[in-house]
């Protein structure tokens, strides 16, 4: 008898989505990924598409959803500032309207949700390391506040639904994760660096390139979604996710030029209105509650990703080449 549980997953087109597509039909589950395919893409979950268990649907989460689930992964949301600055309007009403859609799904079904939420929740921080007490320092008007506040508010609305229905909802606060099915085109740091150094460009880095970031590698951070998931009903978050090692701008283009071999200079640019300063986790809830921490060190998850993208730009000049 098969006990596998029917879940969805929100965004499971896109880069963290469809690992986790992956990691749960590994498992035995039945998978329904949603996506309406703005920065999704069928070729990252193209190898689970023959498999019985998986079912894909382009769908935007800003309109209800009917269907008959176990569990709710909700993760759609451009989650790049070059994406979700696109159309900035759009992006606030997927992270509302979608986890009110979705909060609905699951109080209908009653299913257990999890919440993709963000370390942005803590704008530009007075306090570091961010710990889950912290209420952040955000603007809530400027050009990067769609995200950061649509991101807040979607938190609310799951700890209402949580106090006001006694909804079982877990809620994950993201930070940096970096790995294979990056956009090349995504604005985000990592990506950036790694494509600049592949093809010998100027790295750009954007003010003195003394600001932090922590890195996690995408399987770390998919194991950290599954085991919240997993955890008991009174363990409804947010719990960070992330991984403290912490790193210059500096220190990270050094090391992608280091491990690309790459002839790129570096290239300072101005810094971004509401940049951070400073990034990094504190993790110690999720290694409290969820027996969690990241396992891929920094070089060696970066390894990897350089492998892929240079795949992905070697997979692009071919075609180029095909139709010159």
């Amino acid at each position: 008898m098969d006990t596998g549980k029917r879940i969805l997953v929100t965004g499971g087109a896109g880069f963290l989505g469809s690992f986790l597509c992956e990691r749960l039909i590994a498992e035995g589950h039945e998978v329904i990924c949603v996506d309406n395919f703005f920065t999704g893409r069928r070729r990252n979950v193209a190898k689970l598409l023959d498999d019985r268990r998986f079912e894909i649907i382009r769908h935007d989460v800003t309109f209800p959803l009917y269907l008959e689930v176990d569990e709710i992964y909700n993760l759609a949301c451009p989650a790049s500032p070059i994406h979700y600055q696109f159309d900035p309007v759009q992006t606030t009403k997927t992270s509302v309207h979608g986890a009110i859609n979705m909060l609905g799904l699951a109080k209908r079904t009653g299913a257990r949700i999890l919440q993709a939420s963000t370390s942005e929740v803590y704008g530009d921080p007075e306090y570091h390391p961010q710990r889950e007490d912290y209420w952040g320092h955000v603007n809530p008007i400027g050009p990067r506040s769609c995200y950061d506040e649509g991101k807040r508010c979607a938190e609310t609305l799951f700890f209402d639904y949580w106090r006001q229905y006694n909804l079982p909802i877990k809620v994950a606060r993201i930070f940096n994760t970096y790995g294979p099915r990056m956009r090349p085109d995504d604005g985000r740091v990592v990506s950036n660096f790694i494509v600049q150094a592949l093809e010998n460009k100027p790295i750009t880095i954007y003010g003195s390139g003394e600001q932090t970031r922590s890195f996690c590698f995408v399987t770390d951070l998919i194991d950290g979604f599954v085991r919240l998931m997993r955890s008991s009903k009174d363990v409804t978050g947010p719990i960070n996710l992330g991984n403290p090692g912490e790193f210059t701008m500096i220190e990270l283009a050094k090391l992608v030029v280091e491990l690309t071999g790459s002839r790129s200079a570096i290239e300072h640019r101005p810094l971004p209105t509401d940049d951070p300063r400073q990034r990094r986790p504190d993790i110690s809830r999720a290694q409290e509650v969820l027996g969690w921490e990241p396992k891929v060190a920094l070089r060696e998850g970066l390894v990897e990703t350089i492998r892929y993208f240079d795949e992905l730009l070697g997979e692009v000049a071919q075609r180029a080449e095909a139709v010159a």
